[in-house]
């Protein structure tokens, strides 16, 4: 069973796609968000979630104050998940004062969303990518990425820890990474902007 861990939506079942996604473990996502939590990047955020498959990661992230959460998942029946999953923790904001968070599904391929600038910012993005995703395809993400987001943007990406290091593009640099057993969660951010000598 996949829940959200905590926050105003804390204990919420969440629905998982039949087949095709591989949900990030509660214990995993416990320990991701603690490490957002102390550098400050949920509370009031605009969150992407790529590959979102249940979408618990970007609605973990809502209940735990981020302001907005898109959804980008390419299957039908998975992004149909993810809308039953955001209408529950949109019915459990409701029942919390102050709560008015904004959550959208996309059923798009992340490459094509992330080909398309919208326009939005976003500052904190999670990539869960099922891990027949090639590297260089990973990659090329990453760096269609960069456009979209805010300078002081978090980027979350989570792969076998089997895996390679993430090809960051030249918009990225790795904060660093933490491995729990076969997964292994990469923390990036933009560099910062170079100081007028």
């Amino acid at each position: 069973m996949t829940r959200i861990v905590s926050g105003f939506a804390g204990s919420l079942s969440l629905t998982v796609p039949r087949s095709g996604t591989r949900p990030t473990s509660d214990r995993v996502r416990e320990a991701v968000f603690s490490s957002l939590e102390a550098m400050d990047a949920v509370s009031g955020m605009n969150v992407l979630d790529l590959y979102a498959g249940s979408g618990a990661l970007g609605l973990e992230a809502v209940s735990r104050g981020a302001a907005s959460a898109v959804l980008v998942e390419r299957s039908a029946q998975a992004a149909g998940v993810c809308r039953a999953n955001a209408r529950a923790v949109l019915a459990a904001a409701e029942r919390s004062p102050g709560r008015r968070p904004a959550i959208s599904v996309r059923q798009s391929s992340v490459n094509a969303y992330v080909r398309q600038p919208s326009g939005a910012r976003f500052d904190l993005v999670f990539l869960d990518p099922p891990y027949d995703v090639a590297d260089d395809e990973l990659g090329t993400v990453l760096t269609d990425l960069v456009a979209s987001l805010s300078q002081d943007a978090v980027v979350v990406v989570e792969r076998s820890s089997r895996s390679p290091e993430p090809r960051w593009p030249d918009g990225l640099e790795a904060l660093r990474s933490k491995s729990y057993g076969e997964t292994t969660v990469w923390f990036a951010q933009p560099p910062a902007p170079s100081q007028p000598e």
